[in-house]
Protein backbone atom coordinates (compact mmCIF):
# COMPACT_ATOMS: atom_id res chain seq x y z
CA UNK A 1 0.00 0.00 0.00
CA UNK A 2 1.23 3.60 -1.00
CA UNK A 3 -0.70 6.03 -0.57
CA UNK A 4 -0.18 10.06 -0.96
CA UNK A 5 1.62 12.40 0.92
CA UNK A 6 0.93 16.23 0.53
CA UNK A 7 4.18 17.40 1.51
CA UNK A 8 6.11 15.48 -0.93
CA UNK A 9 3.80 16.67 -3.49
CA UNK A 10 4.95 19.72 -3.05
CA UNK A 11 8.23 19.59 -3.59
CA UNK A 12 10.36 19.85 -6.40
CA UNK A 13 13.86 18.13 -6.70
CA UNK A 14 16.21 19.26 -9.47
CA UNK A 15 16.34 15.09 -10.26
CA UNK A 16 16.72 14.55 -14.04
CA UNK A 17 13.39 13.44 -15.03
CA UNK A 18 13.45 10.00 -16.63
CA UNK A 19 11.61 9.23 -20.23
CA UNK A 20 11.21 5.40 -19.92
CA UNK A 21 9.88 3.88 -23.61
CA UNK A 22 9.58 0.17 -22.35
CA UNK A 23 8.18 0.33 -19.26
CA UNK A 24 4.45 -0.45 -20.04
CA UNK A 25 4.50 -4.35 -19.93
CA UNK A 26 1.68 -6.98 -20.15
CA UNK A 27 3.25 -10.01 -19.54
CA UNK A 28 1.38 -13.20 -21.42
CA UNK A 29 -0.84 -14.12 -18.54
CA UNK A 30 -2.02 -10.36 -18.07
CA UNK A 31 -2.64 -10.15 -21.93
CA UNK A 32 -5.68 -12.99 -20.93
CA UNK A 33 -6.60 -11.52 -17.74
CA UNK A 34 -9.81 -10.10 -19.07
CA UNK A 35 -11.09 -12.62 -21.56
CA UNK A 36 -14.82 -12.47 -21.52
CA UNK A 37 -14.99 -9.55 -19.58
CA UNK A 38 -16.11 -6.46 -19.46
CA UNK A 39 -14.91 -2.53 -18.02
CA UNK A 40 -16.88 0.50 -17.50
CA UNK A 41 -14.46 3.92 -17.45
CA UNK A 42 -15.88 7.14 -16.30
CA UNK A 43 -13.66 10.05 -16.96
CA UNK A 44 -13.99 13.54 -15.24
CA UNK A 45 -12.69 16.72 -15.78
CA UNK A 46 -10.17 18.32 -18.42
CA UNK A 47 -8.85 17.08 -22.18
CA UNK A 48 -5.88 15.66 -19.77
CA UNK A 49 -8.01 13.57 -18.22
CA UNK A 50 -9.64 12.64 -20.97
CA UNK A 51 -6.32 11.43 -22.72
CA UNK A 52 -5.71 9.85 -19.25
CA UNK A 53 -9.07 7.79 -19.65
CA UNK A 54 -8.14 6.61 -23.58
CA UNK A 55 -5.05 5.27 -22.47
CA UNK A 56 -6.67 3.51 -19.38
CA UNK A 57 -9.02 2.09 -21.61
CA UNK A 58 -6.35 1.01 -24.29
CA UNK A 59 -4.89 -0.75 -21.13
CA UNK A 60 -7.68 -2.94 -20.15
CA UNK A 61 -8.53 -3.97 -23.85
CA UNK A 62 -4.68 -4.74 -23.97
CA UNK A 63 -5.44 -7.67 -21.44
CA UNK A 64 -8.47 -8.57 -23.22
CA UNK A 65 -11.32 -6.61 -21.74
CA UNK A 66 -14.05 -5.25 -23.79
CA UNK A 67 -15.75 -1.75 -23.33
CA UNK A 68 -19.49 -1.21 -22.11
CA UNK A 69 -21.18 1.76 -21.78
CA UNK A 70 -23.16 -0.20 -18.73
CA UNK A 71 -21.98 -0.10 -15.47
CA UNK A 72 -24.14 -2.49 -14.40
CA UNK A 73 -22.75 -4.77 -16.97
CA UNK A 74 -19.00 -4.32 -16.41
CA UNK A 75 -16.35 -6.58 -13.94
CA UNK A 76 -14.23 -3.38 -13.76
CA UNK A 77 -15.01 0.20 -12.57
CA UNK A 78 -13.29 2.31 -12.76
CA UNK A 79 -13.41 6.41 -12.10
CA UNK A 80 -11.09 8.72 -13.26
CA UNK A 81 -11.69 11.75 -11.41
CA UNK A 82 -10.97 15.35 -11.65
CA UNK A 83 -9.90 17.28 -8.46
CA UNK A 84 -9.81 20.95 -9.69
CA UNK A 85 -12.89 21.71 -7.87
CA UNK A 86 -15.39 20.64 -4.99
CA UNK A 87 -18.37 20.41 -7.74
CA UNK A 88 -15.86 17.39 -9.09
CA UNK A 89 -15.48 16.16 -5.90
CA UNK A 90 -18.86 15.87 -5.02
CA UNK A 91 -20.00 14.63 -8.46
CA UNK A 92 -17.55 11.68 -7.66
CA UNK A 93 -18.55 10.63 -4.50
CA UNK A 94 -22.09 11.26 -5.52
CA UNK A 95 -21.48 8.37 -8.56
CA UNK A 96 -20.00 6.35 -5.67
CA UNK A 97 -23.42 5.56 -4.24
CA UNK A 98 -24.21 4.22 -7.29
CA UNK A 99 -21.17 2.23 -7.47
CA UNK A 100 -21.61 0.73 -4.09
CA UNK A 101 -24.70 -0.46 -4.13
CA UNK A 102 -23.28 -2.49 -7.65
CA UNK A 103 -20.84 -4.00 -5.31
CA UNK A 104 -23.36 -5.09 -2.72
CA UNK A 105 -25.04 -7.21 -5.59
CA UNK A 106 -22.22 -8.26 -7.55
CA UNK A 107 -19.40 -8.65 -5.07
CA UNK A 108 -16.87 -10.05 -7.33
CA UNK A 109 -16.88 -6.26 -9.77
CA UNK A 110 -14.11 -4.53 -9.10
CA UNK A 111 -14.04 -1.37 -8.31
CA UNK A 112 -11.66 1.73 -8.54
CA UNK A 113 -11.12 5.31 -8.37
CA UNK A 114 -7.95 6.95 -9.96
CA UNK A 115 -7.00 10.24 -11.67
CA UNK A 116 -6.43 13.73 -9.69
CA UNK A 117 -8.39 12.74 -6.97
CA UNK A 118 -6.08 10.06 -5.94
CA UNK A 119 -3.50 12.07 -6.04
CA UNK A 120 -5.27 14.29 -2.80
CA UNK A 121 -3.83 12.80 0.86
CA UNK A 122 -7.13 13.87 2.24
CA UNK A 123 -9.23 11.84 -0.62
CA UNK A 124 -7.73 8.42 -0.06
CA UNK A 125 -7.61 9.08 3.86
CA UNK A 126 -11.56 9.31 3.39
CA UNK A 127 -11.54 6.33 0.99
CA UNK A 128 -9.63 3.96 3.53
CA UNK A 129 -12.04 4.96 6.40
CA UNK A 130 -15.47 5.50 4.32
CA UNK A 131 -15.09 2.88 1.26
CA UNK A 132 -13.31 0.60 1.96
CA UNK A 133 -15.46 -1.41 -0.73
CA UNK A 134 -12.87 0.42 -3.46
CA UNK A 135 -10.72 -2.22 -4.91
CA UNK A 136 -8.07 -0.15 -6.29
CA UNK A 137 -6.78 3.34 -5.99
CA UNK A 138 -3.99 4.56 -8.17
CA UNK A 139 -2.65 8.34 -9.70
CA UNK A 140 -1.43 10.28 -12.17
CA UNK A 141 1.76 9.20 -12.12
CA UNK A 142 1.04 5.43 -12.29
CA UNK A 143 -1.39 4.67 -15.01
CA UNK A 144 1.16 2.27 -17.02
CA UNK A 145 1.00 0.14 -13.58
CA UNK A 146 -2.52 -0.50 -13.90
CA UNK A 147 -2.38 -4.40 -15.27
CA UNK A 148 0.09 -5.53 -12.07
CA UNK A 149 -2.54 -3.38 -9.96
CA UNK A 150 -5.48 -5.06 -11.41
CA UNK A 151 -4.22 -8.53 -11.30
CA UNK A 152 -3.11 -7.90 -7.70
CA UNK A 153 -6.73 -7.33 -6.62
CA UNK A 154 -7.61 -10.79 -8.42
CA UNK A 155 -5.33 -12.79 -6.34
CA UNK A 156 -4.91 -11.13 -2.79
CA UNK A 157 -8.65 -10.26 -2.83
CA UNK A 158 -7.26 -7.08 -0.94
CA UNK A 159 -8.02 -3.14 -1.72
CA UNK A 160 -4.53 -2.35 -3.75
CA UNK A 161 -3.65 1.77 -3.18
CA UNK A 162 -0.79 2.59 -5.29
CA UNK A 163 -0.58 6.14 -5.52
CA UNK A 164 3.03 7.78 -5.66
CA UNK A 165 3.34 11.39 -4.53
CA UNK A 166 7.13 11.65 -5.78
CA UNK A 167 7.56 13.45 -9.43
CA UNK A 168 6.76 11.16 -12.19
CA UNK A 169 8.57 9.84 -15.11
CA UNK A 170 7.18 10.15 -18.48
CA UNK A 171 6.63 6.58 -20.39
CA UNK A 172 6.44 6.46 -23.83
CA UNK A 173 4.82 3.03 -24.48
CA UNK A 174 1.19 3.15 -22.90
CA UNK A 175 -1.34 2.65 -25.67
CA UNK A 176 -3.76 4.64 -26.37
CA UNK A 177 -7.47 3.95 -27.35
CA UNK A 178 -8.12 7.43 -29.26
CA UNK A 179 -12.11 9.01 -28.40
CA UNK A 180 -12.19 9.91 -32.25
CA UNK A 181 -11.33 9.01 -35.60
CA UNK A 182 -10.72 12.34 -36.51
CA UNK A 183 -8.91 14.05 -33.83
CA UNK A 184 -6.40 13.76 -31.42
CA UNK A 185 -5.64 14.51 -28.16
CA UNK A 186 -0.91 14.73 -27.84
CA UNK A 187 0.95 15.39 -24.35
CA UNK A 188 3.84 17.82 -24.79
CA UNK A 189 4.11 17.91 -21.11
CA UNK A 190 3.11 17.00 -17.56
CA UNK A 191 2.75 18.77 -14.71
CA UNK A 192 3.11 22.64 -13.11
CA UNK A 193 5.39 24.76 -11.99
CA UNK A 194 3.55 27.74 -11.09
CA UNK A 195 1.83 26.85 -8.38
CA UNK A 196 -1.20 29.16 -8.20
CA UNK A 197 -2.13 29.97 -4.74
CA UNK A 198 -5.82 28.05 -5.61
CA UNK A 199 -4.60 25.35 -7.66
CA UNK A 200 -4.43 21.72 -6.95
CA UNK A 201 -2.79 20.38 -10.02
CA UNK A 202 0.66 20.82 -9.22
CA UNK A 203 0.35 18.70 -6.42
CA UNK A 204 -1.52 16.14 -8.22
CA UNK A 205 0.28 16.08 -11.56
CA UNK A 206 3.81 16.62 -10.13
CA UNK A 207 6.58 18.66 -11.36
CA UNK A 208 7.19 20.05 -15.46
CA UNK A 209 7.88 17.67 -17.48
CA UNK A 210 7.99 18.12 -21.07
CA UNK A 211 8.13 15.40 -24.04
CA UNK A 212 11.13 15.11 -26.54
CA UNK A 213 10.08 16.71 -29.11
CA UNK A 214 11.18 14.28 -31.14
CA UNK A 215 8.81 11.85 -29.82
CA UNK A 216 5.84 14.75 -30.15
CA UNK A 217 6.49 14.53 -33.68
CA UNK A 218 6.62 11.08 -33.78
CA UNK A 219 3.30 10.96 -32.47
CA UNK A 220 1.64 13.91 -34.98
CA UNK A 221 3.06 12.10 -37.78
CA UNK A 222 1.52 8.84 -37.31
CA UNK A 223 -2.12 10.26 -36.62
CA UNK A 224 -1.36 12.45 -39.78
CA UNK A 225 -0.62 8.83 -41.82
CA UNK A 226 -3.74 7.88 -40.11
CA UNK A 227 -6.16 10.21 -41.35
CA UNK A 228 -6.05 12.32 -38.45
CA UNK A 229 -7.60 16.39 -39.40
CA UNK A 230 -6.61 17.61 -36.15
CA UNK A 231 -4.73 17.21 -32.89
CA UNK A 232 -4.47 19.27 -29.42
CA UNK A 233 -1.37 19.30 -28.21
CA UNK A 234 -2.04 19.10 -24.83
CA UNK A 235 -0.27 20.64 -21.14
CA UNK A 236 -0.84 22.38 -17.88
CA UNK A 237 0.96 24.96 -18.92
CA UNK A 238 1.89 24.30 -22.62
CA UNK A 239 3.37 27.77 -23.12
CA UNK A 240 6.35 27.02 -21.30
CA UNK A 241 6.94 23.71 -23.03
CA UNK A 242 10.52 23.05 -22.89
CA UNK A 243 11.89 25.29 -20.44
CA UNK A 244 12.57 22.04 -18.03
CA UNK A 245 14.84 20.79 -20.76
CA UNK A 246 18.23 21.97 -21.97
CA UNK A 247 17.93 21.33 -25.50
CA UNK A 248 16.75 25.40 -26.08
CA UNK A 249 13.66 23.78 -27.68
CA UNK A 250 10.65 25.70 -26.87
CA UNK A 251 6.86 26.04 -27.55
CA UNK A 252 7.07 28.30 -31.02
CA UNK A 253 10.03 25.47 -32.31
CA UNK A 254 7.30 22.84 -31.88
CA UNK A 255 4.41 24.33 -32.93
CA UNK A 256 5.83 25.42 -35.91
CA UNK A 257 7.35 21.81 -36.65
CA UNK A 258 4.15 20.64 -35.85
CA UNK A 259 2.69 22.69 -38.79
CA UNK A 260 5.12 21.40 -41.16
CA UNK A 261 3.74 18.21 -40.80
CA UNK A 262 0.75 19.35 -42.40
CA UNK A 263 -1.91 17.75 -40.30
CA UNK A 264 -4.72 20.00 -41.32
CA UNK A 265 -5.37 21.54 -38.03
CA UNK A 266 -3.85 22.34 -34.67
CA UNK A 267 -4.88 23.17 -31.66
CA UNK A 268 -2.60 23.09 -28.01
CA UNK A 269 -4.30 23.89 -24.19
CA UNK A 270 -4.25 24.87 -22.24
CA UNK A 271 -1.89 28.58 -22.06
CA UNK A 272 -0.47 31.07 -19.32
CA UNK A 273 -0.24 33.78 -20.09
CA UNK A 274 3.11 34.48 -18.55
CA UNK A 275 4.82 32.50 -20.47
CA UNK A 276 3.07 33.63 -23.92
CA UNK A 277 5.63 35.48 -26.38
CA UNK A 278 5.82 37.83 -29.07
CA UNK A 279 7.08 34.92 -31.28
CA UNK A 280 4.45 32.39 -30.36
CA UNK A 281 2.46 34.71 -32.00
CA UNK A 282 3.72 35.42 -35.14
CA UNK A 283 4.20 31.12 -35.32
CA UNK A 284 0.72 31.23 -35.16
CA UNK A 285 -0.23 33.82 -37.43
CA UNK A 286 2.31 32.29 -39.82
CA UNK A 287 0.81 29.04 -40.41
CA UNK A 288 -2.77 28.62 -41.88
CA UNK A 289 -2.95 25.16 -39.70
CA UNK A 290 -2.22 26.14 -36.61
CA UNK A 291 -5.86 27.03 -35.93
CA UNK A 292 -6.73 31.07 -35.05
CA UNK A 293 -8.24 29.86 -31.38
CA UNK A 294 -6.56 30.62 -28.01
CA UNK A 295 -7.81 30.06 -24.59
CA UNK A 296 -5.88 32.77 -22.48
CA UNK A 297 -7.26 32.57 -18.43
CA UNK A 298 -7.57 35.75 -17.12
CA UNK A 299 -8.88 34.50 -13.67
CA UNK A 300 -9.10 37.94 -12.53
CA UNK A 301 -9.43 41.54 -14.08
CA UNK A 302 -7.71 42.79 -10.72
CA UNK A 303 -4.15 43.53 -9.84
CA UNK A 304 -4.92 42.87 -6.39
CA UNK A 305 -6.43 39.77 -6.55
CA UNK A 306 -3.60 38.19 -9.57
CA UNK A 307 -1.40 38.99 -6.94
CA UNK A 308 -2.66 37.06 -4.15
CA UNK A 309 -3.50 34.14 -7.00
CA UNK A 310 0.45 34.14 -7.79
CA UNK A 311 -0.65 34.76 -12.01
CA UNK A 312 2.43 36.71 -12.19
CA UNK A 313 0.93 39.12 -14.45
CA UNK A 314 -1.07 42.09 -14.51
CA UNK A 315 -4.58 43.67 -15.88
CA UNK A 316 -2.22 45.56 -17.87
CA UNK A 317 0.16 43.39 -19.57
CA UNK A 318 -3.06 40.69 -19.76
CA UNK A 319 -4.96 43.54 -22.39
CA UNK A 320 -1.50 44.40 -24.05
CA UNK A 321 -0.86 40.84 -24.74
CA UNK A 322 -4.74 40.27 -26.10
CA UNK A 323 -4.36 43.38 -28.24
CA UNK A 324 -1.32 42.05 -29.95
CA UNK A 325 -2.77 38.69 -30.24
CA UNK A 326 -5.93 40.50 -31.86
CA UNK A 327 -3.50 42.71 -34.24
CA UNK A 328 -1.73 39.87 -35.71
CA UNK A 329 -4.24 37.63 -35.69
CA UNK A 330 -7.33 39.57 -36.14
CA UNK A 331 -10.16 36.13 -36.99
CA UNK A 332 -8.97 34.45 -33.78
CA UNK A 333 -11.64 33.13 -31.07
CA UNK A 334 -10.27 34.40 -27.63
CA UNK A 335 -11.71 32.10 -24.35
CA UNK A 336 -10.84 32.20 -21.02
CA UNK A 337 -11.55 30.97 -17.47
CA UNK A 338 -12.16 33.87 -14.78
CA UNK A 339 -12.76 33.01 -10.87
CA UNK A 340 -15.57 34.90 -9.34
CA UNK A 341 -15.31 35.24 -5.09
CA UNK A 342 -11.57 34.60 -4.42
CA UNK A 343 -10.61 35.57 -1.07
CA UNK A 344 -10.74 38.87 -0.28
CA UNK A 345 -12.06 39.90 -3.46
CA UNK A 346 -14.26 43.22 -3.13
CA UNK A 347 -16.80 44.81 -5.86
CA UNK A 348 -13.94 47.35 -6.84
CA UNK A 349 -11.60 43.73 -8.31
CA UNK A 350 -15.00 42.21 -9.29
CA UNK A 351 -15.58 45.63 -11.34
CA UNK A 352 -12.09 45.48 -12.80
CA UNK A 353 -12.58 42.04 -14.31
CA UNK A 354 -15.91 43.12 -16.03
CA UNK A 355 -13.72 45.36 -17.17
CA UNK A 356 -11.23 43.41 -18.71
CA UNK A 357 -14.17 41.45 -20.41
CA UNK A 358 -16.04 44.48 -21.54
CA UNK A 359 -12.28 45.47 -23.29
CA UNK A 360 -11.25 41.73 -24.92
CA UNK A 361 -15.10 40.83 -26.02
CA UNK A 362 -14.37 36.89 -25.75
CA UNK A 363 -15.94 34.26 -27.49
CA UNK A 364 -16.33 32.72 -24.22
CA UNK A 365 -15.49 32.24 -21.07
CA UNK A 366 -15.24 28.92 -18.54
CA UNK A 367 -16.86 30.79 -14.95
CA UNK A 368 -16.51 29.63 -11.58
CA UNK A 369 -17.09 30.44 -8.21
CA UNK A 370 -13.82 30.15 -6.19
CA UNK A 371 -13.26 26.60 -4.57
CA UNK A 372 -11.04 26.08 -1.93
CA UNK A 373 -8.49 23.17 -2.49
CA UNK A 374 -7.18 21.38 1.01
CA UNK A 375 -3.57 22.30 0.67
CA UNK A 376 -3.59 25.04 -1.44
CA UNK A 377 -2.32 28.58 0.02
CA UNK A 378 -5.15 29.83 -1.20
CA UNK A 379 -7.45 27.43 1.09
CA UNK A 380 -6.27 28.81 4.17
CA UNK A 381 -7.05 32.89 2.98
CA UNK A 382 -9.96 34.57 5.26
CA UNK A 383 -12.93 34.94 3.05
CA UNK A 384 -15.72 37.15 3.58
CA UNK A 385 -17.53 37.86 1.01
CA UNK A 386 -21.07 35.72 1.35
CA UNK A 387 -22.15 33.11 -0.99
CA UNK A 388 -25.09 35.20 -2.00
CA UNK A 389 -22.82 38.15 -3.31
CA UNK A 390 -20.63 35.60 -5.13
CA UNK A 391 -22.99 33.98 -6.74
CA UNK A 392 -25.03 37.38 -7.68
CA UNK A 393 -20.96 38.34 -9.42
CA UNK A 394 -21.59 35.27 -11.34
CA UNK A 395 -24.80 35.67 -12.77
CA UNK A 396 -23.65 39.36 -13.67
CA UNK A 397 -20.22 37.89 -15.34
CA UNK A 398 -22.34 35.18 -16.99
CA UNK A 399 -25.04 37.73 -18.59
CA UNK A 400 -21.87 39.47 -19.95
CA UNK A 401 -20.05 36.73 -21.46
CA UNK A 402 -23.11 35.67 -23.15
CA UNK A 403 -23.60 39.08 -25.05
CA UNK A 404 -20.70 38.54 -26.59
CA UNK A 405 -20.04 35.46 -27.14
CA UNK A 406 -23.42 35.74 -28.68
CA UNK A 407 -22.50 39.43 -30.67
CA UNK A 408 -18.95 37.02 -31.98
CA UNK A 409 -21.46 34.13 -33.28
CA UNK A 410 -23.66 36.70 -35.33
CA UNK A 411 -20.43 37.70 -37.33
CA UNK A 412 -20.86 34.02 -39.12
CA UNK A 413 -24.14 34.70 -40.03
CA UNK A 414 -24.40 33.88 -44.03
CA UNK A 415 -20.69 33.25 -43.93
CA UNK A 416 -18.71 30.21 -45.30
CA UNK A 417 -16.03 28.50 -43.10
CA UNK A 418 -14.73 25.16 -42.63
CA UNK A 419 -15.88 22.95 -40.59
CA UNK A 420 -14.64 19.70 -39.03
CA UNK A 421 -17.51 17.56 -39.02
CA UNK A 422 -17.46 14.93 -36.72
CA UNK A 423 -20.68 13.37 -35.44
CA UNK A 424 -24.14 13.23 -35.85
CA UNK A 425 -26.33 15.38 -33.77
CA UNK A 426 -27.36 13.88 -30.35
CA UNK A 427 -30.62 16.40 -30.20
CA UNK A 428 -30.97 15.80 -33.61
CA UNK A 429 -29.96 12.97 -35.24
CA UNK A 430 -30.93 13.86 -38.84
CA UNK A 431 -28.43 17.00 -38.40
CA UNK A 432 -24.27 16.27 -38.30
CA UNK A 433 -22.07 18.29 -35.80
CA UNK A 434 -18.58 20.11 -36.33
CA UNK A 435 -16.15 22.64 -35.24
CA UNK A 436 -14.88 25.41 -37.02
CA UNK A 437 -11.11 26.84 -37.02
CA UNK A 438 -12.22 29.31 -34.32
CA UNK A 439 -13.95 26.14 -32.13
CA UNK A 440 -17.74 27.32 -32.69
CA UNK A 441 -19.76 24.53 -32.82
CA UNK A 442 -21.52 24.44 -35.87
CA UNK A 443 -25.00 22.21 -36.12
CA UNK A 444 -24.93 20.93 -40.39
CA UNK A 445 -27.36 20.01 -42.76
CA UNK A 446 -25.40 18.06 -44.63
CA UNK A 447 -24.11 14.21 -46.08
CA UNK A 448 -23.24 11.82 -43.13
CA UNK A 449 -20.47 10.98 -45.95
CA UNK A 450 -18.95 14.18 -44.54
CA UNK A 451 -18.10 12.80 -41.24
CA UNK A 452 -14.50 13.03 -40.55
CA UNK A 453 -13.66 15.62 -43.14
CA UNK A 454 -13.48 19.48 -42.88
CA UNK A 455 -15.77 21.14 -45.40
CA UNK A 456 -16.96 24.38 -46.58
CA UNK A 457 -21.02 24.84 -44.21
CA UNK A 458 -22.59 28.42 -45.29
CA UNK A 459 -23.84 29.47 -41.59
CA UNK A 460 -27.29 30.15 -42.01
CA UNK A 461 -28.90 30.98 -37.83
CA UNK A 462 -26.72 31.85 -35.34
CA UNK A 463 -27.35 31.48 -31.48
CA UNK A 464 -24.91 31.84 -28.24
CA UNK A 465 -23.27 28.82 -27.97
CA UNK A 466 -23.85 27.44 -31.48
CA UNK A 467 -24.57 28.20 -35.24
CA UNK A 468 -26.84 25.83 -38.04
CA UNK A 469 -25.38 25.84 -41.41
CA UNK A 470 -25.92 23.99 -44.88
CA UNK A 471 -23.10 22.00 -46.16
CA UNK A 472 -21.12 23.20 -49.66
CA UNK A 473 -18.74 21.78 -51.61
CA UNK A 474 -15.86 19.63 -49.20
CA UNK A 475 -12.54 20.61 -49.13
CA UNK A 476 -10.68 17.79 -47.89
Amino acid sequence: MLIPNLKEAQKRSKQEVRVLTHEYIVNSDLKTLGKNKKYFVRTYGCQMNEHDGENIKAILEDMSFEETDQMEDADVILLNTCAIRENAHNKVFGYLGRVKHLKEQKPDVIVGLCGCMAQEEVVVKEIMQKHKYLDIVFGTHNIHELPEILNNVIETKSQQIQVYSKEGDIIENIPVKRASKYKAWVNIMYGCDKFCTYCIVPYTRGKQRSRYHEDILAEVQCLKEKGYQEVTLLGQNVNAYGKDLDDNYNMENLLEDVAKTNIPRIRFVTSHPWDFTDSMIDVIAKYDNIMPYIHLPLQSGSNNILKRMGRRYTKESYLELAKKIKEKIPNCSLTTDIIVGFPGETEEDFQETLDVVNQVKYDSAFTFIFSPRIGTPAAKMEDTTPLEEKEKRLQTLNQLVNEYANEANQKYLHKIVPVLIEDYSEKDGKMLIGYTDTMKLVNVQGDPSDIGKIINVKITDTKTWSMDGIAQNSTK
